[in-house]
């Protein structure tokens, strides 16, 4: 599988947001922005009775992960 480079960004518990840039591993940009070496990967229960991978928990913050597109619309 051959990853290539989004762009993401990272919002806490308290509504800071982190912004990662053009990236291929997310986990490790945020890690450096809070200079930390270690994360604990965050779960959400899903209205439909699954979990999913939100996000990532970071030396006391709770960030849920998001990647960035960009708006395109054709005219």
């Amino acid at each position: 599988m051959k990853r290539s480079a989004k762009a993401y960004m990272a919002i806490d518990q308290y509504g800071k947001t982190e912004h990662l840039g053009w990236t291929k591993y997310p986990r490790q940009a945020l890690m450096d922005k809070c200079y930390s070496k270690h994360a604990q990967r965050m779960f959400q229960d899903g209205k439909d009775g699954k979990t999913y991978h939100t996000g990532y928990i970071i030396s006391g913050r709770w960030f849920n992960l998001y990647e960035v597109v960009p708006v395109r619309k054709e005219i």
